[in-house]
C-alpha cells in the first residue's frame, strides 16, 4: 500500500518541485528586471541632472559676457536658464532621495529659475538689469561651476567602481545616517555646499515667494490654550467640556491651537487658531457627503448665512468649485467704495446633500484685514479700457486690490468679460496701465460673482 502511494506521490511531489523552482526562477528574473529598469532610470535621472547644471552654468556664463546693452541677449539667456533648471528640478525628482537631505540643493534650483523667470519677463528696455541682479548672476554662475564639478565628478567615480543607485536607495530608506555609501556621501557634501549660497541676494520678487506673508501679519497677543478652548468652543456651539486641544509649531513662526470635537456618530470636527491673536485659521468637520441635492444658489445661501453668523460682514462670492458633492466658495471683503480686495479672502465648503458648511479657510482674512487708505487711481477707467484687447467684450468693471508680483498690494480696475467664447477677469494696474493678471472664469464663478 505504501509502495503503490509513493509511486502515485513520488511524480507529484517532484512535478510540485520543479514548478516552485521554476516559479521562484522566473520570481527571480522579474525581479531582477525591475531592479534593472529602476537602475538605468536612476542612473539617466542623474546623468540628465549632471548634464543640466554643466548647461545652467553654460547658460549664466554666456548671459554675463554679453554687452550689458545687449537686452535681447540677455532675456533669451534668462529664459533658457529658466527653462534648464525646471529640467534640473525633473531630473532630480526622479531620483531616490526622499530619505536624503538633499532639499538645499533642490531649493537653490527653484531660486535660480523663479530669478531668472522674473527678471525676463519684465521689460528690460524700461527697467534693465541692476548692478545688484548682475551680481547675484556673477555668484550664480560660481555656484553653478561648484556644483557641476561636484556633480561630474560624482558621475565619474560611479561608472569608474560600478556603484548602484540601488544600493543608494536601500541605504537610505534603511535610514543610515552614517552610511559609507560614496554616493550618499557625494550627495551629502552637494547639499551642504548649496546652503553657503543662501547669502546671494535674490531681491525681492525671489524672496517674497518663499515668505510667508500671514505670519508677520498676524497681530495680537499670544493667547493660552484655555483661551483657545473658549473660542473653539464658542464657534463650533458645544461646550468647553467637549474639546480637546493641541498646541502645533510651538517654536515655528506660525503657532497654532488645535482644538477637536470628537462625535463618533457625525464624524470629527477640528478648529485651527492662532495662538498669536487668537483668530480662526481652519474649520473642518470630516464626515461622508451623500448626494448633492441643493443647487448652486441654495448652496450659496447657506454659505452667506455661515459667514454672516460668525461676523464676516461685507464679503462677495467671486469664485465657486464643485468638488465630490461639495461646493467650495470663496468670498474677498467689499469697501464701501465697492472696490474688492483679494487679499481679505476665505473659502467655505458646503455639503451639497443637506447644505451644512464641513469646511471654512480663514488664515489670509485673518492676516491681511485692516482698515486701508489706498490712494486714487493714476488712470482713468477709459485709458484703463485702451490696454485691453479690442474683441474683449466687457461685461462688468470695478476697482479691485490685488496681490503682486513682489508681494505688495496693487490697486487695479478688474474687468470681467469674455473673448474667444472664454470668460476672464483682467486686472489693469491703475497707476501703470499695464495688464497685471488675468484669470479665466468658469460659468459657476460668473453665476456666484454676478
Amino acid at each position: 500500500m505504501y509502495r503503490r502511494l509513493s509511486m502515485i506521490m513520488f511524480p507529484i511531489m517532484t512535478v510540485l518541485f520543479i514548478g516552485a523552482m521554476y516559479w521562484g526562477y522566473q520570481e527571480h528574473q522579474e525581479k531582477n528586471n525591475v531592479l534593472l529598469k529602476a537602475e538605468n532610470s536612476y542612473q539617466r535621472a542623474f546623468g540628465d541632472l549632471t548634464y543640466y547644471v554643466h548647461k545652467l552654468n553654460d547658460e549664466l556664463g554666456n548671459t554675463l559676457a554679453v554687452n550689458s546693452a545687449s537686452k535681447d541677449f540677455q532675456r533669451k539667456g534668462l529664459v533658457n536658464v529658466w527653462r534648464i533648471t525646471s529640467e534640473a528640478q525633473h531630473a532630480i525628482s526622479q531620483l531616490p532621495l526622499s530619505y536624503l537631505p538633499f532639499a538645499d540643493t533642490e531649493n537653490f534650483l527653484s531660486r535660480v529659475s523663479n530669478f531668472a523667470y522674473k527678471t525676463s519677463v519684465r521689460d528690460l528696455g524700461k527697467q534693465p538689469l541692476s548692478g545688484e541682479e548682475f551680481k547675484t548672476l556673477k555668484s550664480l554662475y560660481n555656484s553653478s561651476h561648484q556644483i557641476s564639478s561636484q556633480l561630474s565628478e560624482l558621475q565619474n567615480n560611479i561608472m569608474s567602481s560600478s556603484l548602484r543607485w540601488m544600493d543608494v536607495e536601500v541605504a537610505l530608506s534603511a535610514n543610515e545616517s552614517g552610511t559609507s555609501n560614496p554616493v550618499v556621501s557625494s550627495l551629502r557634501h552637494v547639499n551642504d555646499q548649496s546652503t553657503q549660497y543662501g547669502e546671494v541676494e535674490w531681491g525681492p520678487a525671489v524672496n517674497s515667494m518663499y515668505t510667508d506673508k500671514r505670519v508677520k501679519l498676524l497681530s495680537g497677543k499670544p493667547i493660552t490654550a484655555e483661551e483657545a478652548v473658549k473660542i473653539a468652543a464658542k464657534f463650533m456651539d458645544t461646550d468647553v467640556s467637549n474639546i480637546e486641544i493641541k498646541e502645533n509649531g510651538k517654536d515655528s513662526d506660525f503657532p497654532t491651537y488645535m482644538a477637536s470635537v470628537k462625535d463618533d456618530a457625525d464624524g470629527d470636527k477640528k478648529v485651527s487658531i492662532a495662538a498669536k491673536g487668537g483668530k480662526l485659521v481652519m474649520y473642518a468637520h470630516y464626515r461622508d457627503v451623500s448626494e448633492a441635492t441643493l443647487t448652486l444658489e441654495q448652496a450659496e445661501e447657506k454659505a452667506e448665512s455661515f459667514i454672516e453668523k460668525h461676523g464676516y460682514d461685507d464679503m462677495e462670492a467671486v469664485s465657486y468649485d464643485e468638488y465630490y458633492n461639495t461646493g467650495t466658495f470663496t468670498y474677498v471683503y467689499e469697501m464701501e467704495d465697492d472696490t474688492l480686495v483679494y487679499p481679505d479672502k476665505i473659502t467655505v465648503k458646503v455639503a451639497l446633500d443637506d447644505g451644512e458648511v464641513i469646511g471654512f479657510h480663514a488664515a489670509d482674512y485673518a492676516a491681511h484685514h485692516r482698515d486701508r487708505q489706498m490712494n486714487k487711481p493714476s488712470i482713468s477707467l477709459n485709458q484703463a479700457i485702451t490696454a485691453l484687447n479690442p474683441d474683449f467684450s466687457i461685461k462688468d468693471q470695478r476697482l479691485a486690490i490685488i496681490d503682486g508680483e513682489l508681494g505688495e498690494e496693487v490697486l487695479c480696475y478688474e474687468f470681467t468679460g469674455n473673448i474667444n467664447d472664454q470668460l476672464y477677469r483682467i486686472y489693469i494696474n491703475a497707476e501703470t496701465g499695464i495688464e497685471e493678471k488675468i484669470e479665466k472664469m468658469s460659468r459657476s464663478d460668473q453665476a456666484v460673482s454676478s
